[in-house]
């Protein structure tokens, strides 16, 4: 007995000793976290209770040279059920007002929503997608609906905000604008939104928040706190009426010649300002959308476009004079071993240095050039550096191609390549840079940067104005230009222009057309051109300059630039002589074409409604129906090219955001 009892209190002291020892453990361990380790576990909880959010600010706007929106900001909402939050009573009394609700909205079966929704309830499913990019007013309307309207937790309702870029006047001067990057969301690079994105974007701000119940967190107050500040609007100088003339002139032009890709400029001639940019690129589905700005970056071959400042130097430099007798022969020359041809069969003959231009006689401007150069070629080509042809012409926009202007001692330089410059080969230039040279002949002279953006704006205050810049203030003599003006005039009225001629208004320009990849061997099999006009209007009074530069129209159906892209330079300079109020002395002239004002009826038709149906698009030009669909939300695939003979939906369908509609072009 007594062994038994000595044997228990034995026990018992071990139990007694363990939970001291335990007891210490646990006291040392007090100390420790209170002592060594308490501002790092304190930190910790900090961390889990507070949190640092930060608030986005938000992107200026980017606006037309009248106000009219290019670009903004709106906020986007996705709408998902938590099919597990509602109760049962709550949820089957509310299913089907709530489907009901949501197929008025948005067109799909009430039996469509019913069956989602008791699907997700059976599979447990709390994040089931039910809308996604709604506006402001749409979202409200769902949240208002039976079940939402109970909130998060009893009616299930998940909401999602975000903010996306919209450009109201849909896919027209896109790559002028800017777009967010598609593989790096909040990233601008291109067009007016990369120049500027500094300005637009911001300061983000930060605000301290404490984690409540549910998960919520609500805002403390904090001496740290900092606001977002919203980014600058910018002003552009793009003229939204300019802009959509020149985008449909030139949609049509690159439709019928079936052409790789085409860009359009118009200037502004006093201030440099740029109304108009449009680059159009043909997609694999035959389409022609915004692809690159081939105004600003590519940089290629001029062809005769460059033969007036050949000639304005060499009458500048008195090497010429407008009636000098140039031989032009029969129409093939020998210069050091390479043949030059003349386009017309049996060539010109014996004509003045003025007609040599007119008629763009590449062995007439190569004569010219060789003979008054060859003894001294640096003379030549200092000439065009006091152009500054030979730099980039400094705009905001990225990307700007360089220009190439080789001279003795390059390695593009030959015994051949003075007379291969004269008209337009062997060298580089951008649309925009081979614009501003032009735009400075129609400025009596004076060289004015090119620009696209009038002012910086904060809350409607003006933060910074861009004014013109001078390049050179005077290019030549007066006599140069007088003379240039007359032969650009000329060549519109008699020249290689004369198909575009009208009496009823005055246009000056130069026709181009340059062989491009010619080095290939299959080039005579498979030819490839550049057509090309540029010039400005009206002759007395210049208002606006204007390019337009055709790459590899097709062969069959023509190639020279008084053909493929001297109508688009005319049916620009016509709609603007016959609407712009800025032009006040011309009468209302030939009326404008009956296609291009077809288009233009249909598509603001079109453009200015809200449809809860598929619209009829049949007749459209494609790249307008296109934009139309596509702003409603559909997926749109297209085949062939030209107007839209017929689409996969019918007109009058319900609309369905996401749905793939087939548009046959013909």
């Amino acid at each position: 007995m007594a062994f038994d009892e000595r044997n228990i209190l034995n026990r018992i002291y071990i139990v007694a000793g363990c939970m001291l020892l335990f007891a210490l453990a646990i006291s040392i361990k007090l100390i420790n976290i209170q002592f060594v380790d308490g501002d790092e576990y304190r930190e910790l909880a900090k961390q889990n209770t507070t949190k640092n959010f930060i608030i986005p600010a938000n992107r200026g706007n980017v606006y037309a040279d009248d106000g009219s929106l290019l670009a903004t900001s709106v906020p986007k909402y996705d709408i998902r059920f938590d099919a597990l939050a509602p109760e049962a009573k709550d949820f089957n009394e509310n299913l089907r007002p709530l489907s009901e609700g949501l197929s008025k909205m948005f067109g799909k079966p009430v039996s469509y929503y019913q069956n989602k929704f008791r699907k997700a309830r059976a599979n447990k499913n709390r994040y089931v997608a039910v809308v996604k990019n709604l506006g402001y007013s749409e979202y409200i309307k769902v949240r208002s609906l039976p079940l939402f309207n109970k909130g998060p937790y009893r009616g299930g309702i998940i909401v999602e905000q975000r903010t996306v870029r919209e450009h109201p006047i849909g896919k027209i001067a896109q790559r002028t604008v800017g777009n967010e990057a598609s593989n790096r969301p909040g990233y601008y690079a291109v067009g007016l939104e990369g120049a500027f994105n500094d300005l637009l974007t911001g300061k983000e701000g930060h605000r301290l928040k404490q984690k409540i119940s549910k998960g919520q967190w609500k805002p403390i107050f904090d001496e740290n706190e900092i606001e977002p500040q919203d980014g600058y609007d910018i002003v552009s100088t793009i003229n939204v009426n300019i802009q959509d003339i020149a985008h449909h002139a030139l949609l049509k032009q690159l439709e019928h010649y079936q052409a790789e890709h085409g860009t359009v400029i118009v200037m502004e001639v006093a201030t440099g300002e740029i109304k108009a940019v449009s680059n159009l690129g043909v997609a694999s589905n035959g389409t022609y959308y915004e692809k690159r700005n081939y105004a600003v970056y590519e940089s290629h071959e001029p062809g005769s476009t460059f033969k007036v400042m050949a000639l304005m130097a060499a009458l500048e430099d008195k090497v010429v004079d407008t009636s000098t007798v140039v031989d032009t022969g029969n129409g093939r020359k020998v210069f050091y071993g390479q043949p030059v041809h003349d386009s017309k069969r049996g060539g010109y003959g014996e004509i003045s240095a003025a007609r040599t231009l007119e008629v763009s006689s590449n062995i007439g401007l190569a004569t010219i050039i060789d003979e008054g150069y060859s003894k001294n070629p640096n003379k030549f080509i200092n000439r065009l550096k006091s152009w500054h042809l030979n730099e980039k012409t400094g705009v905001a926009i990225k990307g700007e191609g360089e220009p190439m202007i080789p001279e003795p001692g390059h390695k593009k330089w030959s015994r051949n390549a003075l007379p291969s410059i004269a008209y337009g080969y062997n060298l580089k230039l951008t649309p925009l840079q081979t614009l501003t040279f032009y735009n400075a002949i129609a400025n009596n002279g004076v060289m004015v940067k090119p620009r696209f953006i009038k002012e910086v704006r904060a809350w409607n205050e003006k933060v910074t104005t861009y004014d013109t810049k001078i390049i050179n203030p005077k290019i030549c003599s007066d006599k140069t230009l007088s003379e240039i003006k007359e032969i650009m005039k000329n060549t519109v009225e008699r020249g290689t222009g004369r198909s575009l001629y009208s009496p009823d208004f005055s246009m000056a320009g130069k026709t181009g057309t340059a062989r491009t990849e010619y080095w290939y061997k299959d080039w005579n099999s498979n030819p490839r051109y550049i057509s090309s006009f540029a010039g400005f209007f009206p002759v007395e009074n210049p208002k606006y300059s204007c390019i337009v530069i055709i790459h590899k129209p097709s062969i069959k159906k023509g190639f020279y630039g008084a053909d493929v892209s001297g109508p688009v330079f005319k049916r620009i300079a016509q709609k603007i002589f016959t609407e712009s109020r800025n032009i006040d002395n011309v009468k209302n002239i030939e009326a404008p074409d009956p296609e291009i004002e077809k288009d233009f009826e249909k598509y603001y038709s079109k453009l200015q409604k809200s449809y809860k149906t598929i619209p009829n698009v049949t007749g459209m030009a494609g790249m307008d129906a296109v934009s139309i669909l596509e702003n409603l939300g559909l997926k749109v695939q297209v085949v062939g090219n030209g107007s839209v003979s017929s689409q996969s939906i019918k007109s009058g369908e319900t609309l369905e955001k996401g749905k793939l509609i087939t548009l046959k072009l013909s």
